[in-house]
């Protein structure tokens, strides 16, 4: 029974996706023409049919995978403000909850992407129609070999969030960098028992590029109480519960500073950062001790 669910939720997804790809895209393409009106109108346009594909989305989910949402923190959020949303990162299905969590509450999510994701069939085409930025991650190896590439990831930080400016948004980063695994947690020695260590360098890049203009931080601790799922199983109905912890924080002045140049400020903002950590790792603790 769950696998005939399974089918026909990815049907619908699939289907939901493939409708809606087709203004957001048209919208995109028009974007291209240098008139900055129409561009900004084309923008929310797009952002609009991206918010009725994640309600059509949460629709296929109440039919075919239902599940308890227990969600607690959204009573500060705005639709008309710009966040910096963080979050950890456990599964794909993370950003499926996410978007329902905050869809019509807040700005359409937009996340950081690895470039390579813009060749995903129909959806890479739709985010870069939203706008979403494409990144060349700049590795320690890299730098060792080429310094000049020091400051890169800064640059094509600024230019990525100069779209953002002129319109409401929210700015997603999960801080881990990638998907929560045991191997990955032992690999690394992560002093958190329920998460991998903080990376301090897209968000202190997004703060440094947008900081002034950011209303709020939203920190997000997302815990499946049946253990951490796969798409498949999500789709299928197996997951019965899902616990969505939401803190809106101000913008300290520990966030925003020049993380590149700045030795004193990136040791500031990377305990910071290690503090925000440890307290979601002790959120999660609880909420598994709860589960159990």
């Amino acid at each position: 029974m769950s696998m005939i669910r399974c089918v026909f939720s990815f049907i619908l997804y699939t289907l939901n996706t493939l409708f809606w790809f087709v203004p957001i895209f048209i919208c995109g393409v028009i974007k291209l023409i240098p008139i900055k009106p129409l561009q900004k109108a084309m923008s929310w346009i797009a952002k609009q049919c991206a918010t009725m594909w994640v309600s059509c989305n949460s629709i296929n989910q109440n039919i075919f995978a239902s599940y308890k949402l227990n969600v607690t923190g959204l009573e500060q959020l705005k639709a008309k403000d710009w966040y910096l949303v963080i979050a950890n990162h456990q599964s794909w299905v993370d950003i499926v909850v996410m978007q329902r969590v905050f869809n019509r509450r807040i700005p359409f999510l937009n996340f950081f992407l690895k470039k390579e994701l813009i060749y995903v069939p129909f959806l890479g085409l739709a985010w870069w129609a939203l706008d979403f930025p494409f990144m060349t991650r700049t590795s320690k190896a890299q730098l060792k070999k080429n310094p000049k590439l020091r400051g890169k990831d800064l640059e094509t930080t600024r230019k990525a969030c100069e779209k953002f400016k002129e319109m409401p948004v929210s700015i997603v980063n999960f801080v881990e960098g990638t998907r929560f695994t045991q191997q990955k947690h032992s690999r690394q020695n992560s002093p958190f028992e329920h998460l991998l260590k903080p990376k301090a360098g897209g968000v202190a890049f997004v703060m440094q590029a947008m900081g002034e203009q950011i209303s709020k931080v939203v920190n997000v601790t997302i815990h499946y109480p049946g253990g951490i799922p796969s798409f498949v199983d999500f789709a299928s109905g197996r997951v019965k519960e899902v616990e969505v912890r939401v803190e809106v924080m101000e913008v300290s002045s520990n966030l925003i500073g020049d993380y590149t140049g700045d030795a004193e400020f990136r040791v500031n903002f990377q305990a910071e950062l290690n503090r925000i950590w440890n307290e979601k790792n002790q959120q999660l603790a609880e909420l598994e001790a709860k589960s159990q």
